[in-house]
């Protein structure tokens, strides 16, 4: 073979692919996650808001005579009036509530309900939910903690409630105060499980509800604050070591006990 001519390659022996097009597609994955995760929080929000919006116009606007809607007049609805509607007649009912003869004819309905024996325990049972709740000096739910459940070892986020009432408190086994905690369940947290707890079995976090419910609903991918999850971890170890160190001096006071026994 003459030093003009080239040699030949068979298909093996040729050099990958070049890494461009390699790059070029993994430059538009991270673009096209990137643009998802910016994106997909503010359609949610915007649908559920949406959805919100129309729910309330949808419950509002029958009771609406039709010379007032805003659709009467003009070629298409405004979504929010029934909105702004519901507000301004809730605001009107509580300022005509907090007078004397709004409290009158409350006090009236209350009695009526309490006549009505399947009835008037729902209407009480939601009346306290609802003073909870919306009540500015209420506390429950506003404190977040830590409770070894299921299992000992396994810590589980709880929103600390009020205390249990006398005839509750009266039933519980121990000379100790017990606190009333809702365990939310993720990804749902409005599921859960409510159940009394000794207040020594409950570590508090320096945690708001919101980051909290973020927390669950992630299922733990989404941790808020770096510096805060590694707080509550460390409060979680320190309460587990605790838990070991009493119970092995329970063990070792009872076999000095039992030593003590022996003839």
């Amino acid at each position: 073979m003459s030093s003009n001519e080239k040699p030949q390659h068979s298909g093996n022996e040729f050099s990958a692919p070049p890494e461009g097009p390699r790059g070029f597609m993994a430059a538009v994955r991270n673009n096209f996650l990137t643009g998802l995760i910016v994106a997909g929080p503010v359609a949610i929000t915007i649908y559920l808001t949406w959805w919100f919006v129309t729910w309330v116009d949808g419950f509002v606007r029958p009771f609406i005579p039709l010379n007032y809607r805003p659709e009467t007049y003009l070629p298409w609805g405004i979504p929010g009036s029934g909105l702004v509607v519901a507000f301004l007649a809730l605001t009107l009912l509580g300022f005509f509530t907090r007078n004397l003869i709004g409290r009158t004819l409350v006090e009236l309905g209350e009695r009526l309900l309490g006549q009505m024996p399947v009835v008037r325990a729902i209407y009480r049972g939601l009346k306290q939910v609802f003073e909870t709740l919306f009540s500015g000096n209420g506390s429950s739910f506003r404190k977040v903690g830590l409770v070894e459940f299921p299992s000992p070892g396994m810590w589980s986020i709880v929103l600390i409630s009020q205390t249990p009432g006398g005839a509750i408190a009266a039933r519980l086994p121990g000379e100790q105060e017990y606190v009333s905690v809702f365990l939310p369940c993720a990804p749902n947290p409005t599921t859960g499980f409510f159940f009394y707890v000794p207040k020594a079995g409950v570590i508090e976090v320096d945690m708001s509800a919101e980051d909290a419910a973020t927390l669950i609903m992630s299922a733990g991918m989404v941790q808020p604050g770096g510096d805060q999850a590694k707080r509550v971890a460390a409060l979680a170890e320190m309460a587990n070591a605790a838990r070991v160190a009493n119970a092995g001096r329970a063990a070792t006071t009872d076999e000095a006990t039992d030593q003590l026994t022996l003839p």
